[in-house]
C-alpha cells in the first residue's frame, strides 16, 4: 500500500525497484552516499548509518582535497616543466599557480576548522536553549555538534538589513539555528543555494516594496539570496512548538529548489518515486482543506508551500505530527534522517519512527 511503501522514500539508500516500490535518485553535493543493498541485512546497514549519522558537519571532504590536489599537481608539474626551458627560475615560476589552487581550495577547510577550535558563546548557547525545541531535546555531543554548524553559518553567510534595519545577534543567530536544524541528522550536507540572507522591516509584495496589501514574510530564490522580514523572524523562535516558524519555511524551500524547481518534490526522490509521493501530498493538501489536518491552511495554496508547511510543524510539532499524520512525518525522518521528538538521528532515528510516540 502507498502509505507503507513511502517509509522507504527519503532513506538514502539505492534500493531496486519493486512493484510500486520507491528508490532514492541520490544525494545532493555532500550528502552521506550509502551504497548498501536491499539484502543486506538491517544490522550491517544500521551499523553504517550510525557511523556517518555521528560524524560533525563536514570541516573538509575527501573529493575536494583529492580534487584540489590533483589540479595543483597537473598545473604545477606542467608549470615546472615549462619554466624549466625558459628561464633558470623558471621551475619555481612554474609552480605558482599549483600555489594558488591550493590557497583557493583550501581557504575554507581552514576557516572551518578555525571557526570549530572556537568555543560557542555562552549568549548564544542560552539563546538556543531557550528558543529551539530540537536543542533542548540533544545531548550534549549532539548540541556539541549543533552548535559548532551554528558558528559556521554565522562565519559563512552574509547578512544584511534592508531599509534601515540593524542586523543583530538575535537575527543572524535565528537563520543559523533554522539551518543547524535541518542539516543536524544529515551531518555532511551543504544548504542549497547562495549564503546571503537579507533582512526586511516588514512584510513585502512581488516588487520587494512595503504596503498596506503585502503579504510576504519571507522568500526563498533558487539562486538569489533569502528574503526574512524581521517580524516574522523573530516569531518564529519566540512560541517554539507552534508550528509557525518562517525560517524553517524558507529554508525548506531551498531542498525544493534543488530538485526542478519549487514543485514540491524536494530532492533525494527519483523521478520514479515521484508520483508517490505526490500523490500523499494530494491527500495530505485536501484534509487540509476539509479542515481535518495538524497542518495550517497555508499548506494547501501548492505542493511547495506543503513541504515547507510540513517541515515547520515536523521539527516544532513532531509529536502532534507522528499521531495525526504518521505516512507524512516517517517520510519526513527519512528525509532529514532525524526524529525530532527525542533528536535522535540516523539508523537511530528511521527505526524509531515505527515505534509508539514516546511523549
Amino acid at each position: 500500500m502507498l502509505r507503507n511503501r513511502l517509509f522507504a522514500l527519503w532513506t538514502g539508500w539505492p534500493r531496486q525497484r519493486t512493484r510500486g516500490g520507491l528508490r532514492v535518485a541520490g544525494t545532493p553535493t555532500g550528502a552521506v552516499r550509502c551504497n548498501n543493498s536491499s539484502h543486506t541485512p538491517m544490522s550491517q546497514r544500521a551499523l553504517t548509518a550510525r557511523k556517518r549519522s555521528s560524524c560533525p558537519m563536514r570541516i573538509v571532504r575527501r573529493s575536494s582535497i583529492l580534487t584540489t590536489g590533483l589540479l595543483a599537481l597537473l598545473l604545477g608539474g606542467g608549470g615546472a616543466v615549462v619554466g624549466h626551458e625558459a628561464t633558470p627560475v623558471g621551475p619555481a615560476l612554474g609552480l605558482l599557480p599549483a600555489v594558488v589552487v591550493l590557497a583557493v581550495g583550501l581557504r575554507r577547510p581552514w576557516r572551518r576548522w578555525r571557526v570549530a577550535q572556537a568555543d560557542l558563546v555562552p549568549e548564544h548557547g542560552r539563546w538556543l536553549r531557550d528558543r529551539v525545541p530540537l536543542y533542548q531535546k540533544l545531548d550534549a555531543a549532539g548540541r556539541a555538534r549543533f552548535g559548532r554548524d551554528v558558528q559556521f553559518v554565522l562565519d559563512e553567510y552574509s547578512f544584511e538589513g534592508v531599509q534601515g534595519v540593524t542586523v543583530t545577534d538575535a537575527l543572524r543567530l535565528s537563520v543559523a539555528a533554522g539551518i543547524a536544524t535541518l542539516l543536524h541528522g544529515r551531518p555532511a550536507w551543504e544548504l542549497p543555494g547562495s549564503r546571503s540572507v537579507l533582512f526586511y522591516p516588514d512584510r513585502f509584495d512581488e516588487t520587494y516594496h512595503g504596503n498596506i496589501t503585502a503579504r510576504y514574510d519571507g522568500m526563498a530564490h533558487q539562486q538569489g539570496p533569502v528574503i526574512l522580514t524581521v517580524a516574522a523572524v523573530r516569531r518564529s523562535w519566540e512560541h517554539p512548538g507552534d508550528g509557525n516558524n518562517v525560517v524553517l519555511h524558507e529554508l525548506a524551500h531551498l531542498f525544493d529548489f534543488d530538485n526542478e524547481g519549487a514543485d514540491g518534490v524536494p530532492s533525494l526522490v527519483d523521478p520514479g518515486s515521484a508520483p508517490d509521493w505526490q500523490a500523499l501530498v494530494r491527500e495530505e493538501m485536501r484534509r487540509i482543506r476539509q479542515g481535518r489536518s495538524l497542518l495550517r491552511p497555508y499548506g494547501a495554496e501548492a505542493p511547495s508551500e506543503f513541504f515547507a508547511v510540513a517541515v515547520e510543524h515536523f521539527f516544532e510539532q513532531p509529536a502532534p505530527m507522528a499521531r495525526q499524520h504518521g505516512e507524512l512525518f516517517r517520510a519526513l525522518v527519512s528525509f532529514f534522517r532525524i526524529d525530532p521528538r527525542t533528536g535522535a538521528t540516523g539508523d537511530a532515528a528511521v527505526g524509531a519512527e515505527m515505534q509508539p510516540d514516546p511523549t
